[in-house]
């Protein structure tokens, strides 16, 4: 009996040492999980590794120039529609408040001298709007759209001077710094805010983004997008630039074509909207007593005004179909 009862206890004993050794679990499934671990961490690499060259390929990279393209339109948008945005294309370095107070005096001023001049009130009301609201805002327009198109003609040198820099060697934001110092207003002057920017650590993206909002051209945003593609992809930025200069200067020459064949047009259209104003001075001058009940007589004065709302309209409508978007 003793035999069999040390037998078994020394059975037990044996078994439950076995599973302690063992864990609950055989080595082999052990095993089989560790391959399996280090089978999905391969396999996120693998993924990885998939959609880092996804993102390299030619059509990739083309859906992201795409989405810059889109962003910056937008963006283009927003700095267009805001009086202080218009007012640094312009180059003018007073703020919003300070305009505002010259439309009001510009307007109170229009208002008074048509009163004095005895014009009907409705008509004194209609040209202080006009000096109030429309003529700063037109000044604001006309000097901006001078000195982007001043920008714009001398940008493609700009890159040039930055392709050249980078193949001798030197790092972009040199490049930056002979440009800001060589090139002429408005172009070295932007570029040198953009080069202080740097300096007080602003990164080379949020720096273009705030130079764009201050001169929001065409030229500039493809610019930036470059710069932007090739810091996510890489890539030969002196290769790059150099296309992009190609593009611009392309971009110029096609521009002037159109000018060149819609010459024509523009001619038809001036001559055509300054007709009526020329034809009313000559018969002023030939005749003052016939065109003085224009400006003497209530009924005369509406007429003015209806034919003045109505040139308008004809004059945007001949300027919209001469406009030609590229």
């Amino acid at each position: 009996m003793l035999p069999i009862l040390a037998a078994v206890l020394a059975f037990i004993t044996i078994a439950s040492v076995g599973w302690v050794l063992v864990g609950g679990d055989d080595s082999g499934a052990q095993a089989v999980k560790r391959a399996q671990a280090m089978g999905a961490g391969k396999k996120a690499a693998q993924a990885t590794a998939r959609k880092a060259a996804a993102a390299n390929t030619p059509e990739a990279r083309r859906k992201q120039i795409m989405l810059q393209l889109q962003e910056a339109e937008k963006q283009g948008r927003k700095a267009r529609k805001t009086l202080s945005s218009r007012l640094a294309a312009a180059g003018l370095s007073i703020g919003q408040r300070t305009f505002y107070i010259v439309s009001a005096v510009l307007g109170v001023a229009a208002l008074l001298v048509a009163l004095v001049a005895g014009l009907h009130p409705v008509v004194a009301l209609g040209a202080a709007i006009v000096f109030a609201l429309g003529l700063p805002r037109w000044v604001v327009g006309f000097l901006g759209k001078k000195r982007m198109k001043k920008f714009s003609l001398e940008f493609p040198n700009a890159v040039d001077v930055i392709v050249r820099g980078i193949k001798s060697g030197l790092p972009v934001h040199e490049c930056f710094k002979i440009i800001a110092r060589e090139s002429p207003a408005p172009l070295g002057p932007e570029f040198q805010k953009l080069v202080e920017g740097l300096g007080v650590g602003m990164t080379l993206e949020q720096a273009l983004d705030k130079m764009y909002g201050r001169m929001p051209t065409s030229e500039l945003r493809f610019f930036t997008i470059v710069i932007a593609i090739q810091q996510k992809t890489g890539g030969n930025l002196a290769e790059a630039l150099g296309n992009l200069s190609t593009v611009l200067r392309s971009r110029r020459l096609m521009a002037e074509k159109i000018k060149a064949l819609s010459s024509e047009a523009i001619a038809s259209a001036g001559i055509i909207g300054s007709l009526p104003p020329v034809v009313m001075a000559l018969v002023s001058l030939t005749a003052p007593a016939y065109m003085g009940l224009l400006f003497t007589d209530m009924r005369g004065q509406v007429m003015l005004l209806v034919a003045g709302v109505w040139m308008t309209f004809g004059v945007l409508a001949m300027k919209k179909m001469i406009n030609f978007k590229f």
